[in-house]
């Protein structure tokens, strides 16, 4: 296992992103009418806590709750480019010059 050093500035930085992102993501997911109503359901299951922790620090959240609004929201909202994508292959003719 390879251990990674990042600077301070790294850091703030990763964090400063992660914060943003999720705040936009949650933003999406209350303009899509998937957050903002009350909580009515709840969802339960035992993980590792290592993945639980890992998951809390990358996402710079305490709470489990917002652990799983964030995980839900980005599930639910994912796009398909991906997949659509993978499935152009073949589809743009070679004799064009993609200029790269």
């Amino acid at each position: 296992m390879t251990m990674t050093v990042r600077s301070r500035a790294e850091t703030v930085d990763s964090k400063e992103i992660a914060l943003t992102r999720n705040r936009l993501l949650l933003e999406e997911a209350r303009a899509s009418g998937l957050l903002g109503a009350g909580k009515d359901s709840r969802l339960s299951g035992r993980v590792p806590s290592e993945l639980l922790a890992a998951a809390k620090r990358r996402a710079h959240v305490e709470s489990d709750t917002e652990l799983l609004e964030l995980a839900l929201s980005r599930i639910a909202l994912e796009d398909d480019f991906g997949a659509r994508l993978v499935r152009r292959k073949g589809k743009i003719r070679a004799d064009i010059d993609l200029g790269v």
